[in-house]
């Protein structure tokens, strides 16, 4: 969408890079807008530039504020260790049979999406559980509890958001059956090794249609790698052709992963992830899925603890209107409004 300089408004994003009359890039593809981002375009007599369709995030909805771990989060601690532990025994059971026991699934996942129901600050879930786990364990977990949260969000009934996210924590099931030394490596994987990787998509599906002959349960693990722009595998679909529920493990899976460390890559901070999975949704991630994601997981941070790059620690007070990625955050010598500050950055959040 083309529009004239006077038009735009903060929290829109630039679909492609805006140049002065020099030649010279003022901002690249992907920009999130801000009032003095309008500013400088106008300042720099530009016109015109191309805005993202449909970027404006949806109204907050009222924050949650936490000021340390309360007594029912803490009581969950032994369910996710008893729930990671059975995690590793249903992946052990796949890669000796080539088929899990569902009602094992089903005695790990219940209890769990039933606190899950009481439990709204689901940054603090995520918090407690940023553990040194084995991470495809880890990582299967995560994503079972956010496919949950995503699928009330977006209005489906319970019974569905159940099955969402039994999908969805079954997603990597297909890596029982990958190499260890693939899955443990360090360093980057040849082409080779990451076309075996890319099997587990297929190999997952597999293994829970064995289990089950559910289809509708085992197509989030054939597509979860899947992108709108057909960019992703093992097919290269496109947007209709990716079910309803694969979209939200996809969103779910990438959150997971860019979040928690892993052999090879270390985690990044909370909020900068949402971010750029704002800029996947205009093209390679589902926009409605993860929008609705980024709209109710940001309130989430509002009194959360926070690491700065200046050393200091903080809480964040307050969503920026005009930046969604750059809160305000209250410190010992005064507020910080990281949109105004733009060198100052959350290194890291705490519950």
């Amino acid at each position: 969408m083309r529009l004239h300089v006077t038009d735009l408004k903060p929290g829109q994003l630039l679909e492609s890079d805006a140049f002065n009359h020099s030649g010279v890039q003022l901002m690249p593809a992907g920009s999130l807008l801000n009032d003095s981002d309008i500013n400088r375009l106008k300042l720099h007599g530009i016109d015109y530039v191309n805005i993202a369709d449909s970027v404006q995030l949806p109204d907050f909805p009222a924050p949650i504020v936490t000021s340390s771990p309360g007594e029912s989060l803490m009581k969950l601690v032994p369910l996710f260790d008893t729930t990671m532990a059975g995690t590793a025994s249903i992946f052990k059971q796949a890669m000796n049979t080539g088929t899990i026991a569902m009602n094992e699934v089903d005695e790990l996942l219940q209890p769990m999406t039933e606190q899950l129901v009481e439990q709204k600050d689901v940054v603090s879930l995520l918090l407690l559980l940023d553990r040194d786990d084995e991470y495809t364990y880890n990582h299967s977990v995560q994503v079972g509890i956010l496919t949950y949260y995503m699928a009330s969000w977006l209005g489906y009934s319970a019974e569905d958001c159940y099955n969402i996210s039994k999908a969805g924590y079954l997603i990597d099931i297909g890596k029982s059956v990958v190499p260890q030394e693939l899955l443990h490596k360090p360093g980057k994987l040849s082409t080779e090794e990451f076309r075996i990787m890319k099997k587990h998509a297929k190999q997952g599906h597999e293994i829970i249609l064995a289990s089950t002959g559910n289809e509708l349960l085992a197509l989030p693990a054939l597509q979860h790698h899947e992108r709108e722009d057909g960019s992703g595998y093992p097919y290269g679909l496109r947007k209709d052709d990716i079910h309803p529920y694969s979209r939200i493990a996809a969103v779910a899976d990438v959150y997971s992963a860019m979040t928690t460390t892993r052999v090879y890559q270390s985690k990044q901070e909370y909020i900068s992830v949402l971010c750029e999975l704002y800029g996947l949704s205009f093209g390679q991630l589902n926009a409605e899925v993860t929008q609705n994601f980024i709209k109710n997981l940001l309130p989430n941070f509002i009194g959360k603890k926070v690491l700065l790059t200046t050393g200091d620690t903080g809480m964040i007070v307050m969503n920026n209107p005009n930046d969604y990625f750059r809160p305000l955050v209250k410190t010992p010598h005064g507020f910080i409004d990281l949109a105004k500050h733009r060198y100052i950055t959350i290194v890291e959040i705490y519950i």
